[in-house]
């Protein structure tokens, strides 16, 4: 029998962030956080940005604890969200903190864009989501502003590549996490310089690829030296962590759709290529990128986050409300007579969620809740009739018939919506596994190993998790 092998996955969220150790043995993954920590944008002169330092500090401390642990490492893989960018110098310093994508700055970047390329052809060029914080809108409002760290750069790395770069000294470009920046063709897959060149940036900016599974470098000596783990590979994972996660969905064959439930929800396909047209356009449908060259055709939704802020608006009010609570509280409620739009705009980052919701039934005329556990059981409701509406254009789109929903991420484990989602959409949902995204990011590394073949990566996190079955039964 082949010896274990030990894998870390750094894994990290808008609101937090994980070190997590996976270990392969006998066919099946397991994994173990070993390191926790918050992680959110900070105000600096009325602008959003993420201390990657602090995050980069955090991640230290994790790999610490792996090495204080006397345990022997094969790789690391890093995964982030997406579009988000740090400018470095030609000396290798950070020229600035990046900038978050929920910065106020960037509302309605892209209809100023346009002016000079025209949405339509935005999305012919990329395939990709109008939304205003893309990459592409991000480096166009910093060019229009004469952004000194944009004017100073001499590379641009995503969030996933900065801490690699942190970490190694190497700077690269990973293909998943460029694939959600509105940058780059995905038919070619190379970057595309008419709307670079719209948005006053060069293609130099921009460092060697690697696709998944490539190795970036060995941690630095200091890194190396700091954490007691020595000279261990950085691996280039699915960066993106969406397409880490569904890297990791455990389908036995391709008639399935994802959602990868977080503070964001994404709902998609995996497709051999891109799906670009005036239907998808008109959906608001986008194409990124995928382990082994496949397309994610997807649309994001806004997720957890509604819950999450209202959580914290409670919290402020001396509510403290656990998740498991939530979920009960929520189910004792009668279901939602209306449900309201999770995408709407008074959402993107109110200063309290719960007076932004009732406002929102105000505006549309929809009875307001009128408790706590109202606002939950509302926010349930509406995420299950968003996820069935956008399910159902999705089967308009799919070269094959849809009979599975996989739904991954942190929301695999809230039964409650899981079934609400059943119900909905008429399908069968599979839930799980919540790991979804550090199980991805291992496995990615564990096939770059040679530890399993990469046509064997679903199959090995099928043998490895349990899975929950909720059938569309009437609720």
């Amino acid at each position: 029998m082949s010896a274990d092998k030990n894998f870390i996955a750094v894994d990290i969220g808008a609101t937090s962030g994980r070190v997590i150790l996976g270990t392969l043995s006998g066919g099946r993954l397991r994994t173990e956080c070993v390191h926790r920590f918050p992680n959110g944008s900070i105000t600096v002169g009325g602008r959003l940005y993420w201390d990657i330092y602090a995050i980069f500090g955090e991640i230290r401390r994790g790999l610490s604890e792996v090495a204080r642990r006397g345990v022997r490492v094969e790789s690391i893989g890093i995964d982030t969200w997406g579009v988000d960018f740090v400018c470095v110098a030609g000396d290798g310093e950070l020229l600035s903190l990046p900038r978050a994508y929920r910065d106020p700055r960037f509302a309605g970047v892209p209809q100023e864009f346009f002016r000079k390329v025209p949405g339509r052809e935005v999305y012919d060029r990329t395939g990709i989501q109008i939304m205003d914080f893309n990459t592409l809108y991000q480096l166009y409002a910093m060019s229009c502003d004469g952004s000194s760290s944009l004017r100073a750069a001499e590379s641009l790395l995503f969030m996933p590549d900065a801490i690699s770069y942190m970490l190694t000294g190497e700077r690269v470009c990973e293909h998943t996490i460029l694939s959600t920046s509105q940058l780059m063709d995905p038919r070619t897959k190379s970057l595309d310089t008419v709307l670079l060149g719209a948005a006053g940036v060069a293609e130099s900016l921009f460092p060697r690829r690697v696709m998944p599974g490539e190795t970036v470098g060995c941690l630095r000596d200091d890194v190396a030296a700091g954490t007691g783990l020595g000279r261990v590979p950085v691996v280039a994972v699915a960066g993106h962590d969406t397409a880490s996660a569904v890297a990791a969905v455990p389908a036995e064959g391709r008639n399935f759709a994802y959602l990868s439930s977080g503070t964001w929800s994404l709902m998609g396909l995996e497709l051999d290529s891109p799906v670009i047209g005036d239907a998808s356009f008109g959906g608001n449908f986008t194409n990124e990128g995928g382990v082994g060259g496949k397309v994610r055709f997807l649309k994001n939704i806004t997720g957890m986050w509604l819950l999450e802020q209202c959580l914290v608006s409670w919290k402020r009010a001396g509510r403290n409300y656990s998740y498991d609570d939530v979920v009960r509280l929520a189910s004792e409620m009668p279901g939602s007579p209306e449900t309201m739009d999770p995408d709407a705009p008074e959402f993107v980052s109110p200063q309290d969620m719960p007076a932004a919701i009732a406002a929102y039934c105000r505006r549309c005329g929809i009875d307001a809740p009128a408790s706590d556990a109202a606002t939950m059981r509302l926010i349930f409701d509406s995420l299950a009739a968003k996820y069935a509406s956008v399910l159902a254009s999705l089967r308009a789109f799919a070269p094959f018939d849809i009979e599975t929903l996989h739904v991954i991420g942190g929301g695999a484990r809230n039964g409650l919506l899981n079934r609400l989602t059943a119900a909905a959409a008429g399908i069968r949902v599979v839930a799980g596994p919540a790991e979804a995204t550090a199980m991805g990011n291992i496995m990615v590394q564990a096939a770059a190993a040679g530890a399993v073949p990469w046509d064997g990566i679903r199959r090995t996190v099928r043998d490895s998790v349990e899975l929950e079955i909720y059938e569309p039964e009437k609720i």
